[in-house]
Parts: C-alpha cells; structure tokens; sequence
C-alpha cells in the first residue's frame, strides 16, 4: 500500500481526521495554500476523477457535502471557499488517489493555473 492517503484512511500514518464516515475522510493538507486548506478523500482507492465509474459517480456528491459541513465548522461558508478536484499530472494532480481540495480563509485570485 503505497498510496499516502490510502495509509492514511487505514489509520497507518497519523493526521488529525477532521470529518470521516463510511465512504470519506478529511483532514488538513500538509502544504496549505491558504489558512484553511483540507482534503477530502474516498476511503477506498480511486487513482483520479477520471477512473471514477458511472455507479461509483454519487461519491463525487457526497464529497461535496461533506466539504459544506467542513467548510461551516471551519467558519469560510459565509464569505466563501473553493472546491477543486485535479485529474492527473496536467492537471496537477500529485497524489494519485481521488481527491478535493478545500480552499479559503482569504480572497482567493480568479486565476486557476
């Protein structure tokens, strides 16, 4: 298992788990680009948005909600946040395991590159 978030939704490498249920976990991203920057992730190994099957499409949703009930508890709800999931090496994807970012805390810039 060489997958860091796959240890880390095994409870193999330590991180303070912020929100977790069945199907996600989220905890804070170790290189923030902003004050208030998480990840969400699937528990289970999902390599990027583009392996995601049709059936599997709901998680995509419940990850969502998930950052909405992350971004109330983390106080960025009101003046407003990012949701971003990369999808591979151009698009900037480092680890190779589905997952979004939760960005805020400050003005964000309009550009995404």
């Amino acid at each position: 298992m060489d997958c860091i978030f796959c240890q880390i939704a095994a409870g193999r490498v330590p991180t303070e788990i912020l929100y977790q249920d069945e199907e996600v976990i989220a905890f804070r991203d170790i290189n923030p680009q902003a004050p208030v920057h998480l990840l969400i992730i699937p528990r289970r190994h999902i390599p990027s948005l583009a392996h995601l099957s049709e059936g599997e499409s709901s998680l995509i949703g419940h990850m969502a909600s998930a950052a909405n009930r992350l971004a109330k508890s983390e106080g960025v709800s009101e003046k407003g946040y990012r949701l971003t999931v990369n999808c591979g090496e151009w698009g900037g994807q480092l680890v190779p395991h589905l997952h979004m970012h939760l960005i805020g805390g400050r003005k964000l810039s309009g550009k995404l590159g």
